[in-house]
């Protein structure tokens, strides 16, 4: 039967019924029925999916598309009689495999470390006695018992039920609590049966009995955690670009190869086994070895950056990925507002009073026409407060921890009047020591309003009720003005509706409080009925409220308009809160369409297409509704990055190109079905690691485009030769190439990898992804200005050194000393000129000396590095005769030194006109 249906018997069926279908009764199973049912039903808790094994894992990081063209550019290397050259590319492979494992594995680790576990222990009855049990013990059938605090650790049917609130906001979205009761009420909205209650959410006030039907993987929240595990992985869009580049890449480079195969053979005249060896070595040339060290080491630096802006990265990939991200699906409740109920407004027919300050905590004050008011100054006011913290059965326990959240012991809303009464400066405990509690008559969602009695003099009780504004009105024929109390007018009544009706537009929820004295000669407290008690009131006034945003969600939602990035309110609250916050935080104008769940239940496909292209919020959303969102709006072509915390935003954090989850008020299931997780559950932080996405993304593009740089230099050489028909001497031997590609190249690209962040990446559309690593700028900037350059620069001081000695009268020298100190000048030459080129490779459009010089320490320990590695190969002999090398003038090494200036500043100048005329234009 459908999941549905059963939960709908449940919660339709009365309690006998309930009973008998499970096998059960009021004294609860015995102890052997419990057993047999655990060994039936397995263990109440949540099965993780079946994770890779470690083995698995690590071999993954040496068989990508890049890794598989390295091992077999060694084994080339190998073939063609460079042994340690092959050696060195495998070893970069292996080198670059480990650390990406070992930073996968930490962050594993640091996620297992966050994730908590389903309540430890219940209260159960069992043979007819209240016993503790381990919460993995309970079983379909048990009575288990409910107070505030607890975790509830099973779908059940309430027995019985006092005062009884839940907050299901880890299911639904809900910031409100939900009343629960024994009757039966079919609610609003998703999981709001008044009489079931599910595994996940957590009792906020009140005590009840439950008898459990549904646990483990059984319960709703169980369900949503296997739609997570049953979606398959895909991979990420760097994980499919690298894949592409790697595909161009090999194209390139044995395309060169055959080339220069046939160029050797026809040209040359170089035997056909002398010729292939020679194309192998120009084929491993042309292939960036470097590029998956410096992708995985922009990934790892990004991942690093974003700890430390509370972003916490499960997978390397992930990182640029969020940079892509065009699209955010946004929980509400905890994630774009502070998930903590507060008192905005005191509203009573003489005035309106603010109140300041947000949050569980006692930061702000109750004003006045903008001046400070204490409770005892209006009487008005006092009553008012006097009710809001009297008539309440919720604590407000300040943190321990400095900056932490304040512990509540009770419901939201009951906790965001104590802080309001504080802030007017009600010392609760003192007052209730002079006006003792006689007796309280709980909230219910029939009547919803709540009463306590207290004593009120030797001669007086005194009632103070609580609840929605036209469930307490009405009981009302008083209304107190200016500490005067008189008869009750429609006009009354009439401005109190319009105020009411004010505040519900603005997305604030209202609660009225009223009063009323009785003699105590007349009233026996314990005998007193609801309806006796809550009649004849004295209408005091209104308290408005809401869950207010984050302080920093408006700066975070700007800074995504500007980088056009769309954010999307995905919610399980109303449609009007979820549009007034919408508007309020400036995610959405007013005009913005607002779907609810049912709408969106009814929409065809391409409706909801078309609705995705425009403003739209999605209020009152199912679990799967919110995956078919996210789902939906993939199939526009966007990429989406969906967030949340509760178990009801898992499937779409799974599905979602970037899974985003809250690490301290997150559900397991929702970390675990996320790609990263936020440690502070600050929507900034996701704007933070969205800026360091792009940022890794465009490092890898500056790499690239600085590797393929050098190999145009490498490659004209021999293009010299071949197509001059051997009568150009080879400028640069194989062996020289890869010691650029293999040496002085590796330390700085690595250096570019961890480049910071351009001040401007906020401010550009994320890259289309029809827009490719190598595209058209990277080719023009790397082979026809940077590459063209420093081509011309190294051929020229070959042709120096030979003219130097004799040349053109003399033929260019083929062996001895010119030679080698020509082919040493080559390969010094495209060393130096690659240091000018990685420094301009740092920016696109700014110069460099406005973004710093020296502000990346590590691109400068890598152009230390390369000068000095090229020094001893020029005086090592074992090395000189190895890379074709030899000492070098004096005038040589400043000839050399003084190369990159006039690049530097060449470049420069054309980053001056173009971001000269990019401004005028």
């Amino acid at each position: 039967m459908d999941e549905n249906k059963i939960r709908e018997l449940y919660a339709k069926n009365d309690v006998a019924e309930v009973f008998t279908n499970l096998n059960s009764s009021s004294d609860g199973l015995s102890s052997q029925e419990a057993a047999k049912r655990l060994q039936k039903y397995g263990p109440n808790e949540i099965k993780k999916s079946q994770e890779e094994s470690q083995w698995k894992v690590f071999f993954k990081n040496f068989i990508s598309m890049m890794a598989i063209l390295l091992w077999i550019s060694g084994a080339i290397a190998m073939f063609s009689g460079t042994l340690e050259l092959g050696i060195a590319i495998w070893m970069v492979n292996i080198i670059n495999g480990l650390f990406s494992y070992w930073q996968e594995r930490a962050a594993k680790r640091a996620t297992d470390a966050l994730n908590n576990m389903l309540p430890t222990y219940v209260q159960v009855i069992r043979d007819g006695k209240k016993v503790q049990i381990d919460s993995k013990e309970l079983v379909p059938g048990d009575v288990f018992v409910l107070q505030a605090g607890n975790a509830i650790p099973a779908d059940a049917r309430l027995i019985s039920a006092s005062s009884m609130q839940v907050d299901q906001s880890a299911l639904n979205g809900e910031s409100v609590p939900e009343s629960k009761t024994t009757k039966y009420d079919p609610g609003e909205g998703s999981y709001a049966e008044t009489n079931l209650v599910y595994s996940g959410t957590t009792v906020g006030a009140g005590t009840a009995r439950a008898i459990a039907f549904a646990t483990g993987m059984n319960t709703e929240f169980g369900r949503i955690a296997q739609l997570t595990q049953k979606q398959d992985e895909v991979d990420s869009p760097l994980t499919q670009e690298l894949n592409r580049l790697t595909k161009q890449l090999s194209i390139i480079a044995v395309s060169i190869g055959v080339l220069f195969l046939i160029a050797a053979i026809f040209f040359v005249k170089y035997p056909f086994a002398k010729a292939f060896i020679f194309a192998l070595g120009m084929i491993v040339a042309f292939i960036p070895e470097g590029l998956l060290p410096t992708v995985t080491l922009s990934l790892a630096q990004g991942v690093r950056r974003m700890a430390k802006k509370h972003a916490l990265v499960k997978e390397l990939n992930s990182v640029e990925t969020l940079g892509e991200t065009t699209v955010i699906c946004s929980d509400k409740t905890g994630t774009l507002t502070q998930n903590q109920m507060t008192i905005h407004y005191i509203w009573t027919l003489k005035n309106e009073y603010k109140v300041t300050g947000n949050g569980y905590v006692n930061n702000g004050q109750v004003e006045l026409n903008g001046k400070q008011l204490w409770y005892e100054e209006n009487p008005d006011l006092h009553k008012l407060i006097q009710i809001a913290s009297l008539d309440n059965d919720t604590a407000v326990q300040p943190s321990k921890v400095k900056g932490g959240k304040p512990k509540i012991l009770g419901t939201p809303t009951e906790a965001s009047l104590i802080i309001m009464a504080q802030k007017a400066g009600f010392d609760r405990q003192k007052v209730l020591v002079k006006y003792p509690r006689m007796r309280e008559l709980p909230f219910d969602s029939d009547r919803k309003r709540m009463s306590t009695i207290h004593r009120w003099n030797d001669q007086q009780y005194i009632i103070f009720t609580k609840g929605s504004f036209s469930d307490v009105i009405k009981q009302c024929d008083q209304v107190q003005v200016d500490g005067q109390v008189r008869s009750i007018t429609q006009d009354d009544i009439d401005r109190a509706n319009k105020s009411n009706a004010q505040y519900a537009a603005q997305g604030l929820r209202s609660m009225a409080m009223a009063y009323r004295i009785v003699d105590r000669d007349d009233t026996d407290v314990s005998k007193l009925t609801i309806a006796d008690a809550e009649t004849h009131l004295v209408f005091v006034g209104l308290t408005t409220m809401s869950d207010p945003p984050r302080p920093e969600i408006y700066n975070a939602v700007k800074r995504c308009h500007e980088a056009k990035i769309k954010i999307i309110m995905v919610t399980g609250d109303s449609k009007l809160t979820a549009k007034s916050v919408a508007v309020q935080i400036g995610l959405t104008s007013d005009k913005a369409r607002v779907i609810s769940g049912t709408e969106l239940e009814e929409m065809s496909d391409n409706d909801l297409r078309e609705a995705l292209k425009g403003e739209v919020i999605f209020a009152r959303v199912a679990p799967e509704q919110k995956y078919k969102v996210v789902k939906t709006l993939q199939e526009n072509g966007e990429i989406v990055a969906s967030t949340g915390d509760g178990v009801n935003d898992a499937p779409a954090l799974k599905q979602a190109d970037i899974g985003i989850a809250m690490g301290m008020t997150g559900t397991d299931v929702a970390k675990d079905a996320a790609n990263i997780i936020l440690t502070d559950d600050n929507f900034a932080s996701i704007v933070a690691a969205i800026e360091e996405g792009r940022a890794v993304y465009s490092n890898i593009r500056k790499f690239l485009t600085y590797i393929l740089t050098s190999n145009v230099p490498e490659a004209f050489p021999s293009i010299l030769f071949l197509f001059s028909g051997g009568l150009i001497p080879l400028p640069m031997t194989v062996m020289q190439i890869l010691t650029v590609d293999l040496g002085t190249d590796m330390l700085p690209a690595l250096g570019l990898g961890g480049e910071a962040v351009d001040p401007d990446v906020m401010k550009q559309a994320p890259r289309k992804r029809s827009e490719h690593l190598l595209n058209r700028s990277v080719i023009l900037h790397a082979f026809l200005w940077y590459g063209l350059i420093s081509s011309i620069i190294s051929i020229g001081a070959y042709f120096f050194v030979n003219a130097q000695n004799g040349w053109p009268q003399a033929a260019l020298a083929a062996s001895g000393p010119v030679y080698m100190r020509a082919t040493t000048m080559v390969l010094g030459a495209i060393v130096f000129t690659q240091v000018a080129n990685v420094l301009n490779c740092r920016t696109n459009k700014v110069s460099i000396f406005k973004k710093g010089l020296f502000s990346n320490h590590n691109i400068w320990y890598g152009i230390i590095f390369e000068i000095l590695l090229f020094f001893v190969l020029t005086v090592t002999p074992g090395l000189q005769q190895l890379f074709n090398t030899t000492r070098l003038l004096p005038t040589d090494w400043l000839f050399l030194f003084c190369l990159p200036i006039p690049l530097v500043l060449i470049d420069e100048l054309r980053k001056w006109l173009f971001f000269h005329k990019k401004v005028k234009e």
